[in-house]
């Protein structure tokens, strides 16, 4: 899907992914593997791209085809956790996350991890672009769009004190107002550069200890633009090759990551399929591959 946002490209994310063989390679791994295709996605209207008329925002276009598309993915994910499966979930624009984490976070409460040169917490009232990638982890916790907070059933899915967000650098103004009274932890790259990702890790495990499943959404932008070119919104500064795998091991180490979303790998703006390739690498080490 790349209905959330303007730049183009996202929606053959997936395709990237399958072809620089995420699939034998988890099975290599040990796993037994399920691919269950694609959500049907509608076909994206070129006109309504370009045409954004003062005071309506193209999310108004496209905030039905998001929603209908968040609820398949609702369904298809829910599915999955009802026959005991791990969900790998892949975009595709972090819009997506609205149906991913509504659909594994029923039942008991869990821990949500962010990793994002973003926020992605904007409003529509706060959103100076008006895409809707940037909203998601708003609509989570019961803030935005009302449909996009109902999808999969009425209401917030998770509960802030319950979100650790890690790489960001990117932050509009409004956003970081409504972030620092959120009751959301942040650890953005100046945390990152002071005390070390192995730190950050620890510490956003603590923050979970009380809990027993983590869902781990992981934005490839949160990498550095020189390890991942291939992404619709680069931003300088982010977090290096070694310290994403260093975060992905520790985060296996734990045993709760039980679903993972990987998204905004745009194959348009990459090079030599390096993001994919690097998407592929930290989906490997999230799931257990170790050096020894």
């Amino acid at each position: 899907m790349d209905f959330g946002q303007l730049v183009r490209g996202v929606d053959m994310g997936p395709a990237a992914v399958r072809y620089t063989g995420l699939i034998p390679r988890l099975r290599a791994l040990g796993h037994e593997v399920l691919d269950t295709g694609n959500v049907r996605i509608p076909i994206r209207d070129h006109e309504a791209n370009t045409d954004r008329k003062s005071g309506k925002g193209i999310e108004e276009k496209f905030l039905k085809e998001i929603t209908e598309i968040c609820e398949a993915i609702y369904r298809a994910g829910k599915e999955a956790v009802d026959k005991g499966r791990f969900p790998l979930f892949i975009g595709g624009d972090h819009s997506i996350a609205v149906g991913t984490v509504a659909s594994v976070a029923e039942g008991e409460p869990m821990g949500l991890i962010w990793l994002d040169a973003h926020a992605d917490f904007n409003t529509p009232e706060t959103s100076p672009s008006g895409n809707i990638h940037g909203m998601p982890l708003a609509a989570l916790i019961g803030e935005g769009y009302e449909s996009l907070i109902n999808v999969g059933r009425p209401g917030a899915k998770i509960l802030p004190e319950n979100i650790v967000m890690i790489g960001q650098r990117d932050l509009d103004t409004k956003e970081k107002q409504r972030l620092k009274q959120s009751g959301i932890t942040v650890f953005t790259m100046r945390d990152i550069d002071e005390q070390g990702i192995n730190s950050i890790a620890n510490k956003a495990l603590m923050k979970f200890v009380h809990l027993k499943r983590i869902h781990l959404t992981v934005d490839m932008d949160a990498l550095d633009p020189v390890e991942a070119p291939g992404v619709g919104t680069p931003v300088p500064g982010g977090i290096s090759y070694r310290e994403a795998h260093l975060l992905m091991e520790i985060l296996a180490d734990s045993g709760k990551i039980t679903s993972m979303d990987l998204v905004e790998i745009n194959p348009i703006l990459d090079i030599a399929n390096k993001t994919a390739e690097l998407a592929v690498e930290l989906t490997l080490s999230a799931l257990g591959k170790s050096i020894l």
